[in-house]
């Protein structure tokens, strides 16, 4: 099989893994003509977004679509009658290079089948990496995929090399691991994750002690962009409330960077255990927004979600939905209320409520200055009071307010 044709297999392989975002690595360039690659933003294959906005392109492909594992939602299965494919070390540094080379790329986002056995699998990885870093001095952006089982020293071996591991948690429930994915272990998935945290500890307290002392040796680098997961959304019953209660404990305890979702995709020939419809894609969405929530807001998981109902409302944005659950600690004055309490105004994001706090040390905000704050005045005016607007207590406390931001109903169409 030649290359390209390995690459159109192994590329769309890799498109069900979305926790591929290139952000929070340190700095590298070539531009003192030593080495190929940096971390810049560039434009190409597979499209990442920092949190600032910059978007960084990566070749993203598994080494093999081939496992020995039978995940049953998972198109790559043992079982799957997809076709196999399976690149060579030497290919996949090569079209990493080539890529680079045509400005397709700034880095590489590498996965894989299980092949032989975990610690195989992972010394394949890891020798991409290597030879990339080591011999062809690439100093792009490197992101590689863990396998739980794999030995310590190879996973501490792949931290050397890469800018970000990540192990998928795959699902938030561990019965459910362990119906979907019986060769999986959501112990061993948890060890790893924690042996990782202890070396970005160990990492970020040798750099802490190297800037103290200018004299001491530079200590050796382990994923400057620390550790990722990412959870399968709609796959089981598992309601939205016990999806961030897992990601809730996945930050606290392992200080995890990102966890991304992924909304289930069904896929051929599926075993009788997975929903035969894939489950909303505002739901994902939403997911992603309490998760915001959760990480910059100061929200817990815990008071995102009506009890009552254990999901996220598709109707709405979340914060949105908190407001209207809460309307007693509303209406707040924008020139008087704590950082805490703007940021749980709804439409007031980060960077507008520091510029509000700044801006008002030295005038009042008024109505006008909503839209140059980028705040949308239809979702703000209700929950606020300015100077010249005060919301109508009927208003805030009417039933008719949450109506006011639902979608508006729209005719169906006849299908023809």
């Amino acid at each position: 099989m030649d290359v390209q044709r390995k690459l159109a297999i192994l590329a769309d392989a890799a498109k069900y893994d979305a926790s591929c975002a290139s952000s929070g690595t340190e700095k590298r360039d070539s531009r003192d003509g030593k080495g190929l690659g940096s971390t810049a933003p560039g434009m190409g294959i597979c499209h990442s977004y920092a949190p600032d906005g910059r978007c960084i392109s990566l070749l993203k492909v598994l080494l093999t679509n081939a496992c020995a594992y039978d995940c049953l939602y998972c198109v790559n299965r043992a079982s799957s009658n997809v076709p196999r494919a399976r690149f060579t070390v030497d290919e996949v540094v090569q079209l990493t290079l080539d890529f680079y080379r045509r400005n397709y790329i700034e880095g590489l986002f590498l996965s894989s089948g299980i092949i032989r056995s975990a610690d195989y699998t992972m010394e394949q990885i890891v020798e991409v990496a290597r030879r990339l870093r080591e011999e062809h001095q690439f100093r792009g952006y490197i992101h590689l995929k863990t396998i739980p089982e794999a030995d310590d020293a190879l996973i501490a071996k792949a931290g050397r090399y890469a800018d970000r591991l990540s192990i998928n948690i795959e699902v938030p429930e561990e019965t459910s691991l362990a119906k979907l994915a019986p060769e999986k272990d959501v112990r061993a998935i948890r060890r790893t994750m924690g042996r990782l945290r202890l070396k970005l500890d160990e990492a970020t307290e040798a750099k802490a002690e190297a800037r103290k002392t200018p004299t001491r040796a530079k200590p050796p680098r382990f994923a400057p962009a620390g550790q990722s997961t990412q959870m399968i959304v709609g796959a089981d019953s598992a309601t939205d409330q016990t999806i961030l209660d897992t990601s809730a404990n996945l930050y606290g305890s392992y200080n995890l960077k990102r966890v991304y979702y992924s909304a289930f995709s069904p896929i051929p020939d599926s075993s009788r255990a997975l929903p035969l419809q894939a489950p909303p894609l505002v739901r994902e969405h939403r997911l992603y927004q309490a998760d915001w929530l959760m990480r910059f807001y100061g929200f817990d998981a815990g008071e995102i979600i009506d009890p009552a109902a254990g999901m996220l409302s598709l109707e709405m944005d979340p914060k949105l939905a908190w407001a209207l659950r809460h309307r007693d600690r509303f209406p707040l004055d924008v020139n008087r209320a704590s950082r805490e309490e703007l940021l749980r105004i709804p439409g007031f994001g980060r960077k507008a409520v520091d510029r509000i706090i700044d801006t008002r040390r030295h005038s009042a905000i008024r109505s006008a200055d909503l839209a140059k704050l980028h705040i949308p005045r239809n979702k703000a005016l209700p929950f606020i009071v300015l100077p010249d607007h005060r919301p109508p207590a009927y208003q805030l406390d009417g039933a008719r307010l949450a109506e006011r931001f639902r979608p508006k109903a729209q005719q169906l169409g006849f299908g023809f």
